[in-house]
């Protein structure tokens, strides 16, 4: 099991040490991430083993508390998708270590669907996202739960989405 352990954790290390070069310049990486990587250039063997010993249990002890959160490229992906429509300037640290990877488009299905005093739909997504028209484009047919939904990108910031096979209308994200 201690060699389990061990290899994953030189494994993890490697990871490390391999995005430590990709880290963009005036973002400063957690303390604790620091102090590991910075346990390399101890020279003495049993120092060093020491020195990622107690890094790692100081690791696991943050993680375990939520002070440190380890996500995965997955998970970063996932969010980035959760977030289509909204303007999050902290977004970019789920983008380290890889090429900007802007979403064009999402694709959903309605939950639930009702107008608002103005005769303008507010359409709720199954992943939970919630959009609002905010044009004055007719929808001809009552978007039901079900029907499949696509959202683009459109000019100057704004965003389109389509309820089944029907004309397009301006949205925003509410939620």
């Amino acid at each position: 099991m201690r060699w389990v352990l061990a290899a994953a954790f030189g494994l993890s290390l490697a990871g490390v040490a391999a995005t430590a070069s990709a880290q963009p310049k005036g973002e400063a990486r957690a303390a604790i991430v620091q102090k590991l990587v910075d346990c390399r250039k101890i020279a003495d063997g049993a120092a060093r083993l020491a020195c990622y010993d107690d890094t790692a249990a100081a690791l696991d002890q943050a993680e375990a508390k939520g002070d440190i959160v380890v996500v995965d490229r997955d998970q970063a992906r996932k969010v980035r998708r959760q977030a289509f429509g909204f303007s999050l300037p902290s977004i970019s640290l789920f983008e380290k270590g890889e090429t900007q990877e802007e979403l064009e488009n999402v694709s959903g299905v309605v939950q639930a669907a009702r107008q608002n005093g103005m005769g303008q739909w507010i359409i709720k997504l199954e992943d939970g996202a919630v959009w609002a028209q905010i044009d004055s484009n007719e929808v001809s047919r009552t978007p039901k739960p079900g029907m499949p939904v696509k959202i683009r990108r459109a000019s100057l910031g704004s965003f389109l989405m389509t309820v089944g096979n029907q004309r397009a209308f301006r949205a925003r994200r509410t939620e």
